[in-house]
């Protein structure tokens, strides 16, 4: 079991867990993620690791709370156990390709920060472009603008940065200083089809880092599988980084959606038993 040892609220529904996990902390690399486990009774789930210091023997983990086992999970407190094993999938690809835009959307940007860093430490020139829903909802601005040689914003409602998409500023960007020898995309998988979509006619390599339903995180299960050129591929072992111009993302969609219904239904039970509970207490 590892320790949680510190839990700090980044924004609304967002929390950062400092866990203390010094082999995953070693061991890990730009990319990996770890499978989650609350306790006996939980899913398990798969939360890309956004920072890790080997010295001092602990992963980071940016969680948003958005169905039921999210919504237990910022629950937790300092000092509470909870295991996470790992690190899953391989490692980001990092050389020095030139210039390499990180285009990242809401909790997509946590994964994004050691793909960035590692790319700055390997000399290349970071771009990134980050977007959200709202100011509050663009996370870990200081984090990213210390690793990137220029960045950029947007918001949906304009309350920050540039009022659009992520695929606007990319294209402002390309229009003002050329093709990037590079793209990574990390988000909705929306948002990773129009930047794929985007730069497909333009050639420019693009990847993307794909969150599918993963039950195990080591191949066994299977249900992570996308078709990616063609070829049913799974995003545990695979990836869960893949060139996103060959990424079914239709399929990938589809897959998302097949247990939204479960994921509502236990998402209320959830929250109708903590109400039960908070007007117990308060009586």
């Amino acid at each position: 079991m590892a320790r949680i040892l510190e839990i700090e609220e980044i924004a609304p529904a967002f929390k950062s867990f400092i866990i203390h996990e010094p082999v995953i902390a070693r061991r890990h690399r730009a990319g990996q993620f770890v499978m989650t486990l609350l306790h006996e009774n939980s899913e398990r789930i798969p939360l890309t690791i956004a920072d890790s210091d080997a010295v001092r023997g602990t992963i980071r983990l940016v969680v948003q709370e958005v169905g039921k086992t999210t919504m237990e999970m910022g629950t937790l407190r300092p000092g509470d156990d909870i295991q996470v094993v790992g690190p899953l999938g391989k490692a980001t690809h990092i050389e020095k390709f030139g210039t390499c835009v990180c285009v990242g959307g809401g909790a997509g940007i946590a994964p994004l920060l050691p793909i960035a860093l590692a790319l700055e430490d390997a000399g290349n020139h970071v771009v990134s472009i980050l977007g959200g829903r709202t100011q509050e909802l663009v996370i870990l601005r200081r984090e990213m603008e210390e690793v990137s040689n220029e960045i950029y914003y947007t918001t949906d409602d304009g309350s920050f940065g540039a009022k659009g998409l992520v695929t606007h500023a990319l294209d402002t960007y390309i229009e003002k200083s050329g093709q990037p020898d590079l793209v990574i995309a990390i988000g909705p998988a929306v948002m990773m089809r129009a930047v794929s979509e985007q730069t497909r006619p333009l050639g420019i390599q693009t990847l993307v880092s794909l969150n599918t339903i993963m039950i195990d995180g080591t191949g066994m299960c299977g249900g992570c599988r996308v078709p990616v050129g063609g070829q049913s591929r799974f995003v545990c072992v695979d990836g869960p980084e893949f060139d996103g111009h060959e990424v079914d993302f239709d399929m990938l969609m589809k897959r998302q959606r097949i247990y939204l219904e479960q994921e509502e239904l236990a998402r209320r039970r959830y929250l109708e038993s903590h109400e039960c509970r908070a007007v117990a207490g308060g009586g």
